[in-house]
């Protein structure tokens, strides 16, 4: 069948038409998805739903515009970059939460005697509590520069300075 045949009876919701699309283009389609999203199940995921997009806006293509293939490739482009935009892929991406860390976090004083035995309590003697929470929010609880600077309702550009002096102090305690 030839493809011009083929997008009509898509048009008209002909499943047969959308069976034989989705065979010819979907592992095409979800090898772009995975490249921008980087995770196989997902880019599968994403890849369906942008199949159903199309059935579902059929009537918007028009090959006048543009070809078929470049038409879905676009939709597919857009919908893997609003997924990486997402704020649950962005929660994803997050460090564990603190709660994984056995109350470790609690209090100054709880951390310095629970981490004694794994060498941590060295490493972060003589930090400043400024220190101690700016590690605690970027490292411990996942949190972006941006959000720890919300959270602690400073400056972005001075979280990243305080960041980076308690990096330096703490690798000074390494060398101790």
């Amino acid at each position: 069948m030839e493809l011009e045949v083929l997008v009509s009876h898509f048009q008209s919701k002909d499943m047969k038409a959308f069976e034989k699309l989705y065979a010819m283009y979907s592992e095409n389609i979800c090898g772009v998805i995975n490249t921008i999203v980087k995770n196989t199940d997902l880019a599968e995921e994403i890849c369906q739903d942008v199949f159903m997009k199309a059935w579902n806006n059929a009537e918007s293509y028009n090959a006048s515009k543009g070809r078929f293939f470049t038409w879905i490739m676009n939709i597919a482009r857009n919908a893997a970059i609003d997924e990486l935009r997402s704020k649950s892929n962005k929660n994803s991406k997050q460090n564990l939460s603190s709660d994984f860390f056995v109350d470790i976090l609690e209090s100054k004083d709880d951390l310095n005697s629970q981490m004694d035995t794994i060498g941590i309590q060295n490493l972060l003697k003589n930090l400043k509590e400024k220190c101690v929470q700016i590690i605690e929010l970027l490292y411990f609880k996942g949190y972006t520069q941006k959000e720890a600077a919300e959270e602690l309702d400073i400056p972005v550009g001075t979280v990243k300075t305080r960041n980076r002096n308690c990096i330096s102090q703490i690798r000074g305690n390494i060398a101790i």
